[in-house]
């Protein structure tokens, strides 16, 4: 199998047989598969393609399902991926990721790789399997910026990459910069992860106003992760676990709670009616809620049965004496996240004994 490849289609259709939802097995080829980080969109905007990482060639490669026929491309074939950086554009022409220590952007039409950056560093991210080594990336809603974190010795560094020419400012260095997610209503500000002990922080794209958002109360041994934007509010939604969602006004600070589900992943959709969230210790399902009632009564969508591995959830805040090392292969959460359109809710489990990809749609128990 090579770059080009197309395989027929692997869906198959079958009912949650607890809720009665609807669901499409994606893949099911006898190896691990994923799609991009629950913060980070699986489709283009029109729908015309679902980006995921298959290893099913012995290493992650970039695939597409093409959803009008159902086909699996292959888009990619090198050794030196990082999978969890791969960032679909909106527009439906290109693929962003990082590979070995640059940034490529790939034509989905010719498959053409095209390096925009060589950060000629020693690596993209940092040791372990959560927040700052998974390498995750944010590419802004009109396609044109693309935010990457990398590491100078035992610095991290932000930069800001112009997807059409390449050329890129690094905008901040810091201890720890984790995950990255652009503001859907300003492609002028971001969100990025610091230390475990102190996360919330948000920056202009010219490397101005960087500050913290949100104190986090170590006191009270506070668990503040997951964080992402609600579109057309400017809230910033964090994960206070195990006790629910709140969020914060970028611009007045007024927080507010959105659920006291134990959620794990949330995601809201894109016009910030309905956020879905996958759930641990107990698993009780992916949910679904309205985030603007300040209730967010849960309703569940499914069951993902994935084995969701990491016990360092199953406890209090781990991290106050400083980083720890965990082992939560992150093919085994489900990170579910909404189309574009918001019929359908994509998720990753490894209930068949290899991690496939799902899309359970919405209003059909």
């Amino acid at each position: 199998m090579a770059k080009g490849s197309v395989h027929p289609s692997e869906s198959r259709n079958f009912y949650d047989r607890r809720t009665g939802t609807h669901i499409r097995q994606v893949t099911s080829a006898s190896a691990l598969h994923h799609h991009p980080f629950f913060i980070i969109p699986a489709y283009d905007d029109a729908m015309q393609r679902l980006i995921f990482v298959s290893y099913r060639t012995g290493t992650p490669q970039i695939f597409a399902e093409e959803r009008a026929t159902g086909e699996l491309r292959q888009l990619t074939d090198r050794p030196d991926i990082s999978e969890w950086s791969v960032h679909p554009g909106r527009n439906g022409k290109a693929v962003f990721f990082t590979a070995g220590t640059s940034g490529w952007k790939l034509d989905l039409e010719t498959l053409e790789e095209r390096e925009l950056v060589d950060f000629a560093v020693t690596t993209l991210r940092e040791e372990g399997m959560v927040a700052a080594a998974m390498g995750t990336t944010s590419v802004s809603h009109d396609d044109r910026w693309w935010a990457v974190r990398f590491s100078i010795g035992k610095e991290s560094a932000l930069a800001i990459v112009d997807t059409e020419t390449g050329k890129h400012d690094i905008i901040l260095h810091r201890d720890s910069i984790g995950h990255l997610q652009f503001c859907p209503d300003d492609s002028n500000l971001l969100y990025y992860a610091g230390p475990l002990m102190d996360r919330v922080w948000v920056i202009h794209r010219d490397g101005s106003g960087n500050r913290r958002l949100y104190v986090q109360n170590l006191e009270k041994k506070e668990w503040i992760t997951h964080e992402t934007w609600i579109p057309g509010t400017r809230e910033l939604a964090f994960v206070d676990w195990p006790h629910g969602v709140r969020c914060v006004n970028v611009d007045t600070g007024v927080e507010r709670q959105i659920t006291t589900v134990n959620a794990w992943h949330a995601i809201s959709n894109r016009t910030g009616t309905c956020v879905v969230a996958d759930t641990n210790f107990p698993d009780i399902g992916i949910q679904i809620f309205d985030p603007r009632d300040g209730i967010g009564e849960p309703q569940t969508l499914c069951y993902p049965y994935a084995s969701s591995i990491g016990e360092h959830w199953n406890g209090p805040f781990p991290y106050a004496a400083g980083p720890i090392q965990v082992y939560a292969p992150q093919h085994t959460h489900p990170h579910p996240s909404f189309s574009p359109d918001g019929q359908y809710v994509v998720f990753t489990s490894d209930r068949s004994g290899y991690a496939q990809i799902y899309e359970a749609t919405i209003g059909t128990t």
